[in-house]
């Protein structure tokens, strides 16, 4: 038995070209970390959490992040801060699959 969740996750993510999977990594009352896999071409929606704080840690390649107006690509190993109420989105501008974890907490009511 391991501790560690991400490799098990991880092997059963391979997108397509243009397609988003996911995995959750934790689930509790106070904090949701999802694993987040990229295929070329595919996007994350921007979106808000306007009761929580959501971490970005990138693992694997390169994610443009946006955030409000901004976008900036990111390298892996990277991590990207939306504070509470900001909208946030990821890119995969790459010919590559990306991944990174996104951590939400606290866990909206």
């Amino acid at each position: 038995m391991t501790l560690d969740r991400y490799a098990t996750e991880r092997a059963d993510l391979e997108p397509d070209a243009g397609k988003v999977e996911t995995a959750e990594l934790v689930v509790s009352d106070d904090v949701l970390v999802k694993l987040f896999a990229l295929g070329p071409g595919a996007e994350l929606e921007p979106h808000d959490h306007p009761e929580s704080t959501n971490v970005f840690q990138v693992l694997e390649g390169t994610v443009t992040v946006v955030q409000d107006d901004e976008r900036e690509d990111v390298d892996a190993p990277g991590v990207v801060c939306h504070e509470r109420g900001v909208v946030h989105g990821a890119r995969n501008e790459t010919d590559e699959t990306v991944i990174f974890t996104a951590s939400l907490c606290p866990l909206p009511s």
